[in-house]
């Protein structure tokens, strides 16, 4: 049996919710997946503030499910947010969602299109797609939504985010369109059936790839950029973060 530990860095249970259930739609037979809510934090993640006061909760989780036996860890929030903290710090594989839904929209298409919510969120979505390597095959756009308006139905938040795929396929020529939230994790299968091409979610993505990393014993190098913290005194309120 595989253990994923999927974590939510934002303190939206409802979200959650969906994001496990994504999630164990992807997963192979022998796959458990445990999805938690961060404990502390904001409740939706949009932008370079808010992903920084994310941080610390998403940390706690990630060492607690560690603790419990968890087989790899998946980060659920499409700006990666806080993954070079958490595989610095754990010693299983952690996965973030935005990495995992490029390297798999890669594969199937020559060009694509990262879908998400606010035009605050381009920006450090436009730097991952740079980081990652894939700026020369991604292009980012932002449906100009916010993410807990995808869980109202009333809000329209769908049919904008539709709209901003018709215009990617127009604008862009894209090939595949990539969901660039989490929140967007139970859209996935009917988008690719309505808009007749490849249509990735993060979520699934990363299962699988987190399911193959513990499948083939590989874990997140210790040398150098990732090797364990240095034990030393952390001040203040975050002094139970200090690394042992």
């Amino acid at each position: 049996m595989t253990r994923l530990l999927v974590v939510n860095p934002n303190t939206t249970q409802t979200m959650t919710d969906a994001i496990a259930l994504a999630a164990r739609q992807a997963a192979g037979q022998g796959t458990e997946i445990e999805a938690v809510t961060s404990s502390m934090g904001p409740v939706s993640i949009e932008g370079f503030y808010d992903e920084a006061f994310a941080v610390p909760g998403l940390l706690a989780q990630i060492a607690a499910g560690e603790k419990a036996g968890a087989g790899a860890a998946i980060i659920a929030c499409f700006d990666d947010t806080g993954l070079d903290a958490a595989r610095a710090m754990a010693t299983m594989p952690v996965v973030g969602i935005c990495e995992s839904a490029l390297s798999l929209a890669a594969m199937v298409a020559k060009r694509f299109t990262v879908v998400t919510t606010m035009e605050r969120s381009r920006v450090p979505i436009e730097e991952l797609v740079d980081r990652y390597g894939m700026a020369r095959k991604a292009h980012v756009r932002a449906a100009n939504i916010s993410v807990l308006s995808l869980e109202d139905p009333n809000s329209g938040a769908r049919d904008k985010l539709r709209s901003e795929i018709t215009r990617a396929l127009i604008e862009d020529n894209a090939e595949a369109i990539v969901l660039g939230c989490a929140g967007m994790a139970d859209l996935a299968r009917t988008l690719q059936a309505e808009f007749g091409m490849p249509v990735i979610d993060g979520v699934g993505a990363a299962v699988k790839q987190a399911e193959a990393l513990v499948a083939l014993g590989l874990s997140t190098s210790k040398r150098g950029a990732y090797a364990a913290p240095v034990s030393k005194p952390y001040a203040g309120i975050l002094a139970g973060f200090a690394p042992a």
